[in-house]
């Protein structure tokens, strides 16, 4: 089977043509002509990836973030991108990434952490006019459904915790009422709490909030930070399920490695 062939079963489920304009999805390193021995699923791609990749005999990568995001002017060994890019090359490595094509998709990045929460009634939180997806259903920023019961605040703090295996998590004060409706974003969403309000959410949950974001929640909702990586932590898991559905005997294997920077001192 050829790289090809399963970049182009990836990209029936999520075309290019939902990425956002600044990012860079698709194929980065490799051919797709050639033949592929196995494929290794992943957050990241990083030089530990590569190199598990190289031991586990898998000539792809599937990411969900880019590893070449920005523009690279310097190949050498001062930057972590450009010697993950110059060991998946040494070694024949084709690396793919489904970033926030996969994110603009109902059954998306987002699916799992809905799944996670039991959410039923689920919608696309910013709607991208004009677009539908191969099943006829709407594409867009974040999701929103809606809890099977409503929800105590600290109840529902407590379970976000337990169920994402967090450590800790940032929110705002409660706004002391039943939560039922639930927006969220996987990775950074700051951009959609107008979006959230606009829904009528009684919370949202996404990652990467800066200091005066919390502000913006102005007691309409509870806005929760869950920590990006935590947010998105599944996502690989969707990527080799998809794949292992469409290739039931072909190698599509979970990466073992944590690419998580972030620790927490406790």
């Amino acid at each position: 089977m050829q790289i090809g062939q399963i970049t182009k079963t990836l990209e029936n489920w999520a075309p290019l043509s939902f990425q956002e304009d600044y990012d860079n999805c698709g194929l980065l390193v490799g051919n797709s002509n050639t033949i592929c021995t196995g494929v290794l699923c992943s957050l990241d791609c990083t030089e530990a990836v590569i190199d598990e990749a190289i031991v586990k005999n898998c000539n792809l990568i599937v990411s969900h973030h880019p590893i070449i995001f920005k523009g690279i002017k310097q190949f050498d060994e001062n930057s972590y991108v450009a010697r993950t890019v110059l060991k998946a090359i040494q070694h024949n490595i084709a690396v793919y990434a489904i970033h926030t094509n996969l994110d603009n998709i109902l059954d998306g990045v987002n699916k799992t952490i809905a799944d996670k929460l039991n959410l039923g009634n689920r919608r696309i939180l910013a709607p991208k006019f004009g677009f539908q997806d191969q099943n006829g259903k709407e594409i867009g920023s974040g999701l929103i459904g809606e809890l099977p019961l409503e929800t105590d605040e600290a109840e529902f703090i407590k379970w976000i915790k337990e169920k994402f295996n967090l450590s800790v998590l940032k929110h705002t004060p409660f706004i002391g009422k039943q939560l039922k409706n639930i927006a969220l974003c996987g990775g950074a969403g700051s951009f959609l709490l107008g979006s959230a309000k606009a829904q009528k959410a009684d919370c949202y949950i996404t990652s990467d909030l800066k200091y005066h974001d919390f502000f913006e929640a102005d007691g309409q909702l509870l806005l929760i930070d869950i920590g990006h990586g935590e947010s998105e932590q599944w996502v690989s898991d969707l990527i080799v399920a998809y794949l292992t559905a469409k290739f039931p005997t072909f190698a599509v294997l979970h990466s073992l490695v944590c690419t998580q920077p972030i620790t927490y001192f406790k």
